[in-house]
């Protein structure tokens, strides 16, 4: 997500407000497992630059003592503000459906409002603002979080973020380590506040590729 100089993405649950650049692909991939029993998630999600918004689609599998479920949907996200490669301040508006796609097919949504603000161009920090609408029942709650990215240098940057989803709060720390400047490579820990006061802790590792597809 060059096009913003905002990075932030990925496995992380606070998204940054940068697309790809024109004529850029990429695909994000991450597994992930939290909680006792366990909780174990992947994630499959190609996208592309399709003239001025990132068209993408995103494939889930979560499994839970030995029951799994598979959702997927459509995403599309524009940014509206701060293109500019070197802009201090970017804002955009990101979409999506989701079906259970084992499970007739039930609906649910997200809406998110990503913004970025890079007082320098080793430090950043991203805000959303947004709803879910769950499977099934359409029920709405909110979404939003806080997010700050360090980049040590050209390949090491590290993040930390404060997420409220679903009505409870995560916590994740992690870094993001650039194998090439088109490849790299997410690790993070989590802990996720439970009622009752209750934690569940969770580690997810991603991958993340871009590529040119003209």
């Amino acid at each position: 997500m060059s096009g913003t100089g905002a990075h932030a993405a990925g496995h992380f649950d606070v998204d940054d407000a940068g697309t790809l650049d024109p004529g850029q692909c990429q695909y994000e991939t991450w597994w992930g497992r939290s909680g006792v029993e366990p909780v174990v998630g992947l994630h499959v999600g190609p996208a592309c630059r399709v003239g001025p918004v990132e068209l993408g689609l995103n494939f889930d599998r979560l499994s839970v003592q030995g029951v799994h479920s598979v959702t997927g949907g459509p995403q599309i996200k524009w940014t509206f503000a701060g293109t500019a490669a070197d802009a201090p301040f970017s804002a955009a508006v990101s979409m999506g459906a989701v079906a259970d796609l084992r499970r007739g097919g039930r609906m649910g949504g997200q809406l998110v409002v990503p913004l970025t603000w890079r007082p320098t161009g080793s430090l950043q920090f991203h805000a959303n603002l947004g709803a879910d609408w769950a499977l099934g029942t359409g029920a709405r709650t909110p979404r939003g979080g806080l997010a700050v990215e360090w980049a040590l240098n050209d390949a090491v940057s590290l993040i930390a973020e404060r997420n409220r989803a679903g009505g409870v709060w995560t916590s994740r720390v992690g870094g993001r380590f650039s194998l090439t400047p088109l490849i790299s490579v997410d690790i993070s820990a989590s802990r996720t506040g439970l009622p009752g006061g209750r934690g569940v802790r969770g580690v997810v590792i991603g991958l993340n590729h871009e590529f040119t597809w003209k």
